[in-house]
């Protein structure tokens, strides 16, 4: 089957389509499975509010792009459990519909990795996966967006380390490696702002010296004040480890704590701590991501008792290509974008300005009211500074509204705040303001690229963690293409077909 990307007006209309559906199909993962199913209700409590990066396939059980597919993301979610977050969203259900639409999502299936921003309290960072559609692939471009928060200590700098915050635990890991493995990043994650996290290469001979190093890796814990420090004897794996790190301290509760089917005592216990301060965390909680997480939902939302726009707004897309940002909006065909170009690290007018496009883009969707699609783009990122340029932008943080099929583009002039970008957002929908003529230089071909897969035999995919995790990965059943994806039913004349019903 062709695959390829919707414009944004067809992602409208696909939604619209779908809505109009009398039933939508069962989900493609089971109870059992280790992908973690969210939906529009938890989503923002399960992701965009975790610690933890997450990797989340936006699909529709009828897909049968999605289909190929779950076999190597259930791969992916097994390897990545206790590191990050390998969840799912059923977008032919009718009460994900607009949350698939505010991710920008055009195509089935479509991958995005959320990871929290940089500072806290600030929001999740989203970027669209555009890798291979194996579990090899999956696993590496999640990993390589996991937070670090470990530090690293040489001989000159031990004294110091040492000295700062001295009632505060430490834990330090001595290591042959010159990079962070995932695991202990994750273990910084869990244990943020409860333990201080460092690693200690092995060529640092007054540390190692200091300690009495003498095999690598060696995980030494400092409970902090005259406590005598603690030397870990067991295995590099996750729940011992966390174990371990809990003598001194909690690990934070990740927003979606597990809960043992039947576990009446359980639930009485959450619904006790909502109302009063949050649930410690054990190690189970916080490092597994199974379905039961997905269970402990809240009650639906009435149309009176619906949240905020501050409070539940997801981010806008990210766009960290030049040919997703002509395929998206830069193609000869394509319809009004609004395109928030900011630096990769957040500084505050950016978090103003993508949080103000964030709340008026929910507002909108909560009225169902049918709006053009808001992205950020990294001006810095030079893969994307060519149409920066081309537009002569020159500020930290610019927004325009471009139109590629009627050759315009506006620019935002204004502080930011949401009354005065949604003033400039009604204005461009009521088609006022002044315009100018979008440079020729920046318009691009959509291109639309599909491989074949071919018949390979089972290879063994290492991920190099602090021990090896392997993966037994059949490479005809797992790896398609995946440029484009499956389109949603309105993109062709025919009418809808089910696949495998």
């Amino acid at each position: 089957m062709r695959c390829f990307n919707l414009n944004p007006t067809a992602a409208v209309a696909a939604v619209a389509f779908l809505s109009a559906l009398p039933t939508a199909q069962a989900g493609l993962y089971t109870k059992s499975s280790p992908v973690l199913q969210v939906d529009a209700k938890n989503y923002d409590r399960l992701i965009a509010k975790s610690n933890h990066t997450s990797v989340v396939e936006f699909y529709a059980p009828w897909c049968g792009h999605c289909q190929n597919l779950k076999p190597a993301y259930e791969k992916a979610a097994k390897n990545l459990d206790g590191l990050a977050k390998v969840a799912a969203v059923n977008c032919d259900e009718d009460e994900n519909k607009q949350l698939c639409g505010m991710m920008g999502v055009q195509g089935f299936p479509t991958l995005k990795i959320v990871r929290p921003g940089k500072k806290k309290g600030s929001k999740p960072i989203v970027e669209d996966y555009q890798g291979e559609r194996s579990a090899k692939a999956i696993v590496n471009a999640v990993v390589d967006k996991i937070n670090n928060h470990v530090k690293r200590v040489a001989d000159k700098d031990i004294d110091t380390f040492l000295s700062t915050n001295n009632e505060t635990a430490k834990a330090i890991l001595f290591t042959e490696k010159g990079t962070t493995s995932a695991l202990f990043r994750s273990l910084a994650i869990d244990f943020l702002d409860v333990v201080t996290f460092a690693q200690v290469r092995d060529k640092e001979s007054k540390v190692t010296k200091l300690f009495g190093i003498k095999s690598y890796p060696t995980l030494v814990l400092l409970p902090g004040g005259d406590k005598d420090g603690l030397v870990y004897q067991g295995e590099m794996k996750k729940l011992a480890m966390l174990e371990f790190l809990s003598q001194v301290g909690e690990p934070n509760p990740d927003p979606a704590p597990a809960k043992s089917k039947g576990d009446k005592k359980s639930e009485k216990k959450d619904k006790k701590d909502k109302k009063g301060k949050a649930p410690k965390a054990s190690p189970e909680t916080t490092s597994t991501t199974t379905t039961e997480s997905s269970e402990a939902t809240e009650v639906p939302l009435s149309s009176e008792s619906k949240p905020k726009v501050t409070e539940a707004a997801p981010p806008i897309p990210a766009i960290t290509s030049t040919q997703t940002l002509i395929n998206e909006c830069l193609h000869p065909k394509a319809h009004i974008c609004v395109l928030a170009f900011t630096p990769a690290a957040h500084g505050e007018t950016a978090e103003k300005a993508l949080n103000s496009l964030s709340e008026i883009a929910f507002k909108h969707a909560q009225a169902e009211r049918h709006l053009f699609p808001f992205f950020e783009v990294h001006a810095d990122n030079d893969a994307t500074a060519s149409v920066f340029k081309g537009l002569e932008l020159a500020g930290e943080v610019e927004l325009v509204a471009v139109n590629a099929k009627r050759g315009w583009w506006r620019h935002y002039e204004g502080d930011f705040s949401s009354t005065s970008v949604e003033s400039w957002i009604d204005a461009i929908r009521m088609n006022e303001g002044p315009r100018n003529k979008l440079p020729e230089a920046i318009i691009g071909e959509v291109i639309q690229e599909s491989e074949t897969a071919t018949e390979k035999p089972v290879e063994t995919v290492e991920v190099k963690l602090e021990e090896d995790v392997k993966i037994e990965v059949d490479t005809e059943s797992e790896t398609t293409s995946w440029q484009g994806a499956e389109p949603t039913p309105e993109a062709t004349d025919a009418p809808r077909k089910h696949e495998e019903l």
